[in-house]
């Protein structure tokens, strides 16, 4: 079995092909990246002299570049991490987003149809639903809800998904579709919230809290992320929707305070700042169809992968302190002030 990962220099690819190459010693993984500014190569330092692994250097959104590694490699399976994914660069830069979100995911699935109809796997995210009132927990994401998307971000991922689906009903590829809500532990790039605050909090920095940190989030352990992926890819069925949730919903209030108390720093390294535009309220996935279907579960509870990621992240500075430097220096200054 030979699976491509795109997008495996950043942090759910990372875990997968981390994942996929302990699990299945003899499958073939090549990973296809960019290396942005979120794609970072010692997050594969590990695999790299593994001989079942190679890493490719390139765009999914050339197609000549992706026609030739399709040539080279004869997949059997494509798994499509590569996006970019966050929101608040979305906002400040959409094009970047339709061009690597859409544009590279079309590209991706007409290389699969030129080379035999391979099998595809696009990673989405539970973003594509819009957002929930913080008033109606006992509502929540399924398959079956509609598109409504609030951000530049989640709308070039709608697109991808939508263009996905298309392929399967107008060419009959093979395809399956996973929507994750907001995944955390190692190798998560320090501009989003879990990793944000625990690198700050170590030096006792300020912790920038949108609004009023009231904005509830659904929350999965990576790995049990990858596991998700792992049955879909194998199992799930061809043409569906899968939603990959955690079970773990939180504020971001009380996640950052979390944080604090694992790291016994105190509350006053708090700082609300102006929120962000069109900021989603709540995200919340029933995961029951993947369980039904799959058999599938998450294993972590929040209280214990939070606690892993923390140590992960004390443990392994060197990954993070490289990173906090240059040009994400100055994105922080300019999204949160000095």
């Amino acid at each position: 079995m030979k699976i491509l990962v795109t997008g495996g220099a950043g942090f759910i690819g990372g875990n997968f092909v981390h994942y996929m190459l302990n699990k299945y010693p003899n499958y073939d993984i090549v990973c296809l990246d960019k290396l942005t500014y979120a794609g970072n190569l010692s997050t594969l330092k590990s695999v790299m002299d593994n001989p079942k692994f190679t890493f490719c250097k390139g765009d999914i959104a050339d197609k000549n570049y992706v026609d030739k590694l399709f040539c080279e490699h004869k997949f059997d399976i494509v798994v499509n991490f590569a996006a970019e994914s966050h929101v608040d660069r979305s906002i400040e830069n959409p094009q970047i987003f339709l061009i690597t979100n859409v544009v590279g995911t079309g590209v991706l699935m007409d290389c699969c149809r030129k080379h035999g109809n391979i099998r595809f796997h696009q990673v989405s995210t539970d973003e594509v639903y819009g957002d929930l009132p913080l008033d109606r927990p006992d509502l929540l994401f399924t398959e079956n809800t509609p598109i409504h998307t609030s951000s530049p971000y989640s709308s070039s991922k709608a697109g991808a998904d939508l263009l996905v689906l298309s392929y399967f009903r107008t060419f009959g590829l093979p395809v399956t579709i996973s929507r994750c809500s907001n995944n955390y532990g190692p190798y998560h790039f320090p501009e989003k919230l879990i990793p944000l605050m625990i690198t700050r909090a170590i030096y006792d920095k300020s912790l920038p809290v949108y609004g009023n940190g009231l904005n509830v989030r659904d929350w999965l352990y990576v790995e049990d992320h990858c596991r998700a992926i792992d049955l879909i890819i194998h199992n799930g069925k061809i043409g569906e929707v899968y939603n990959v949730g955690g079970h773990n919903e939180k504020s971001n209030i009380d996640i950052v305070k979390i944080i604090l108390k694992q790291l016994g720093k105190s509350e006053d390294l708090i700082t609300f700042v102006e929120d962000r535009k069109g900021h989603d309220m709540r995200y919340a996935i029933d995961p029951t169809k993947i369980y039904n279907d799959l058999g599938w579960l998450p294993e972590t509870k929040f209280e214990d992968g939070i606690k892993k990621t923390i140590e992960w992240y004390l443990e392994n500075q060197d990954w993070w302190k490289e990173i906090i430097s240059g040009e994400y220096k100055n994105y922080y200054d300019k999204m949160y002030g000095k």
